[in-house]
């Protein structure tokens, strides 16, 4: 099939995605994701053969998830992910990579390891937020912990590949990451700054209008931040979670009334294209002939699952603010163990680089589908079912 026939499939998938979701929703909540990749999956080459990869389809998969990785680092609030929270997120993570890298060296040796151990210590923290605001627990306490945990969880194996999986020495990579790390800093300083009054003008008087100032600044940033970590030699990632904190600062410093409009915006452009694209690539790609035909990399599925719950969940759980009731320490540590973007990406690294197999890659992508299909739903359901009238009158009493 051409592209243009792809990218018609995949948004047929796209639209019919929701509507999966929506029936079985009324019995089973399933993240819409998953209907997104499973579709992929069957109409991809190892099942229907309708659909195939380009350069288009993959830039566009690119893109959303980037854009993905973009709405995770605008979610973040500053004024909740900081202080005692902060310190038992990044507690929790860093004690996850070094159990991680250890375990996964020591099973497969370093040069493999180390693209395992890595993709193990990541949270799905864009994945999880639209589970936790359609569940109305968003804004709740149990949300801002949810956050800060996910945010190191998201942000930290970024870090973490551009230092170990860039090809660079450490030393270079250490400078190239500082580099970064002062542009971004430079870019936050501006954010920060007080705009001229006409700023918040010309973002009112245009935000129902064809000019769209807002949403096109925040392209604009989206785009300087990938540009900046792609110059670099970064992975892209870094640059779209970026380009999320800084289009927060710059929205709620200069026009905060408008800031939530811009945000449904921007947020329409990404779920309601970029983001199902990657999802449903995710899919199209998925490699399920290897992982049902070898008997090995289906073993290890199960595997990768039990992992991701015992190295990223597991310091969660111990390390979780102690006002969290058990029965919500339990839902923190199932949010907190799934993991899917950063592992498609990071497998797929490992997989051009010729160090992981596809059959392991396979495996590892499968278990972090799983943990997208299981994890937040046993999580909601530890936190307590609630009808949409009382998540209705929850979400308003947060805010």
């Amino acid at each position: 099939m051409s592209q243009s026939g792809t990218l018609v499939l995949i948004m047929t998938i796209a639209v019919l995605a929701p509507l999966l979701a929506y029936g079985i929703g009324r019995w089973l909540p399933v993240p819409l994701a998953i209907f997104e990749i499973l579709l992929g999956v069957l109409v991809g080459p190892d099942v229907l053969g309708w659909a195939g990869d380009g350069q288009v389809i993959d830039t566009l998969s690119d893109l959303g998830l980037a854009m993905l990785i973009f709405l995770a680092g605008y979610e973040i609030e500053f004024d909740k992910v900081r202080g005692d929270t902060l310190k038992r997120s990044l507690a929790a993570w860093g004690t996850s990579l070094a159990v991680a890298l250890g375990v996964a060296t020591l099973l497969s040796g370093w040069s493999k390891g180390v693209y395992v151990g890595t993709a193990l210590t990541s949270t799905a923290l864009g994945t999880v937020l639209p589970v936790l605001r359609d569940a109305g627990e968003l804004r709740s306490r149990f949300g801002s912990v949810m956050m800060a945990f996910g945010a190191v969880g998201e942000f930290g194996p970024i870090i973490a590949m551009a230092l170990l999986l860039s090809g660079r020495s450490p030393g270079r990579s250490a400078a190239v990451l500082a580099a970064f790390a002062l542009l971004t800093a430079g870019a936050v300083w501006w954010a920060m700054r007080p705009r001229p009054p006409w700023f918040s003008r010309v973002i009112a008087r245009t935000l129902h209008s064809s000019a769209q100032f807002a949403v096109r600044l925040v392209v604009l940033l989206l785009a300087a931040m990938l540009g900046i970590s792609g110059a670099l030699g970064l992975d892209i990632l870094l640059g779209a979670f970026a380009a999320g904190l800084l289009t927060r600062l710059v929205l709620h410093g200069a026009a905060p009334e408008s800031a939530d409009t811009v945000l449904e915006k921007v947020e329409a452009m990404g779920f309601g294209f970029l983001v199902p694209v990657f999802f449903v690539v995710t899919g199209i790609e998925f490699d399920l002939d290897a992982l049902l035909s070898g008997g090995r990399a289906l073993l290890l599925l199960p595997v990768f699952l039990l992992l991701f719950v015992l190295i990223r969940g597991l310091p969660v759980y111990v390390l979780a603010p102690p006002d969290l009731v058990r029965r919500d320490r339990r839902a923190l540590t199932l949010f907190a163990s799934t993991a899917l973007p950063l592992v498609v990406a990071i497998t797929t690294i490992g997989v051009d680089d010729g160090i992981l197999a596809t059959d392991e890659a396979a495996a590892l992508v499968g278990a972090a589908m799983v943990s997208v299909l299981v994890f937040p739903l046993a999580g909601l359901r530890l936190r307590g079912e609630r009808t949409p009238a009382e998540r209705a009158v929850r979400q308003t009493e947060s805010w």
